[in-house]
């Protein structure tokens, strides 16, 4: 049965960096800032958590969450500008810190199931943010890579917490400890991708026709099963992720970060 925000008392936010759609039951949150490859920065973080939250408090009626995003990267991952302006701001990192818990404590609370599409390339914590979804939808050719180390930074804002649950502990290690890129397909062969799609606009049809195929299932199931794994996920975050994003910002304030970012726009 057909529904709107309007009958249930809500209005739809709006936002700078996302689109937010909702049919029946299906959400859809849409990075939505192509001209800057969709990056992850400081008013992204803080829009992504509210329509994580906005969302979650649709109640039962909500049914499935696709993450999508417009133009040729789902997400780049973040900006070095924010990068070297908390290399010199200990405030700064602090609320990196807040909002990377955030981040993560939006997507495994999350009342129902997450699918991401992949049509482009997913670095850094965009790569993380797709990984941390249930279901994850990519492009064949889409470049997929957690490339923390190659500026100098820890991994901790979520990276080794995904891949390690999507791809086991030792072939997680071999990506974080290289920052080498994976294609889509090549995610695939390792688990990290679940479903692979022949072009960049088959992606997101191929994640809402799994998201309509959940909404034909029992809510109780689905949501509790969800909510199980989720378990798993909570559990493997309080074991390294604390340690993991104190050592990323030690890292944010070193030498090594200008320094690789510097080499970086010199290329």
């Amino acid at each position: 049965m057909s529904w709107t925000l309007e009958s249930l008392g809500m209005v739809m936010p709006q936002y700078a960096c996302f689109a937010l759609n909702l049919t029946d039951g299906i959400a859809e949150i849409r990075f939505a800032r192509p001209d800057l490859l969709n990056r992850l920065d400081a008013p992204a973080h803080e829009e992504f958590v509210a329509a994580l939250r906005f969302l979650s408090a649709i109640g039962e009626k909500l049914r499935v969450l696709v993450l999508s995003a417009d133009g040729r990267a789902f997400s780049a991952g973040g900006d070095f500008n924010e990068m070297l302006e908390a290399n010199r701001s200990a405030d700064i990192r602090a609320q990196m810190m807040r909002d990377a818990r955030n981040v993560l404590n939006g997507l495994i609370d999350f009342p129902v199931p997450i699918i991401s599409a992949i049509q482009g390339p997913a670095i850094g914590l965009g790569a993380t943010v797709a990984v941390m979804a249930d279901i994850v939808v990519a492009w064949k050719g889409a470049k997929i890579a957690d490339t923390h180390v190659n500026i100098g930074l820890v991994a901790g804002d979520g990276g080794v917490l995904a891949w390690s649950q999507a791809i086991g502990i030792t072939r997680a290690k071999r990506y974080l400890l290289t920052g080498d890129i994976l294609t889509g397909k090549e995610a695939f062969a390792l688990g990290l991708v679940t479903d692979l799609a022949d072009s960049p606009e088959d992606v997101l049809p191929a994640a809402l026709a799994l998201a309509q195929r959940i909404c034909t299932l029992p809510p109780e199931g689905v949501n509790g099963t969800r909510r199980t794994f989720a378990a798993l996920t909570r559990a493997r975050m309080a074991e390294s992720f604390e340690l993991g994003v104190s050592l990323e910002m030690e890292s944010m304030a070193g030498e090594g970060l200008r320094q690789a970012v510097e080499a970086l726009r010199k290329r």
